[in-house]
């Protein structure tokens, strides 16, 4: 257990803040994992309760640790929005064993739905900064591009890094302000083999809502993928 303070706040999507805090020190983690926090005496309270598990989004070089997190209506969302900076919460971690395989002639397939990007934007982030070898395909999925918290940043990396591709899939761009020329849809069969080129080569780890994990591990089990290739984590209830 660890104490942090709250450095800095801002919004990645709509509906989707960033948050900084002071990183312990000799608090050491691996890309891929998470953190429990537990707000001290807040303001209010509900029946949800004052601790939530976040996945850690920075890197494990970074200074500071970074969470991010859809913000719904909860006394704890509302606390943390509006709280003051400099206020200390409790931390506890890091927790998790979603992490990236260290077979390097292996590619990772990172599917992410949403929030589900927290882990991947640290896996990512982490491998660019080590220069590691791994090849790396992250297929995001959103509903518009007005939702997809980091994309712009992923796709950066992925324009600076000749092993990290990084492929935007939007489904509801009827919904959409914005313009949008890459892929639309959902992520299918179909849509895998234009990026993979043999399906049973990678590692698969897949990150979202409950319901997007299951369809996707669904069509990865429908397109022969071995399940022992598969890693998920859900994320239930922001």
């Amino acid at each position: 257990m660890a104490t942090s303070k709250l450095l800095s706040r801002h919004e990645v999507a709509d509906g989707t803040m960033a948050f900084r805090f002071e990183r312990p020190s000799n608090w050491a983690f691996k890309a891929g994992q998470y953190l429990d926090m537990t707000l001290l005496n807040p303001p209010e309270t509900d029946s949800e309760g004052d601790t939530r598990s976040f996945s850690i989004a920075s890197g494990p070089d970074e200074e500071t640790l970074m969470v991010a997190t859809r913000m719904r209506d909860t006394a704890f969302k509302r606390v943390l929005k509006t709280m003051p900076l400099g206020t200390t919460v409790k931390i506890e971690g890091p927790l998790g064993s979603f992490t990236l395989h260290g077979n390097t002639s292996r590619p990772a397939v990172f599917l992410a739905g949403g929030i589900g990007i927290t882990p991947f934007h640290s896996m990512i982030v982490n491998a660019d900064h080590k220069g590691l070898a791994q090849q790396i395909l992250l297929l995001y999925s959103n509903r518009r591009p007005e939702d997809a918290a980091f994309l712009q940043g992923l796709r950066q990396f992925g324009g600076e890094n000749k092993n990290c591709q990084i492929i935007g899939v939007m489904t509801e761009m009827q919904k959409s302000k914005q313009a949008w020329s890459g892929e639309t849809g959902f992520i299918d069969k179909a849509m895998l083999a234009r990026f993979v080129p043999d399906l049973a080569v990678p590692i698969y780890y897949v990150a979202g809502p409950p319901a997007m994990v299951a369809a996707m591990k669904e069509t990865l089990a429908k397109a022969g993928v071995n399940e022992d290739d598969i890693r998920s984590e859900d994320f239930a209830g922001y």
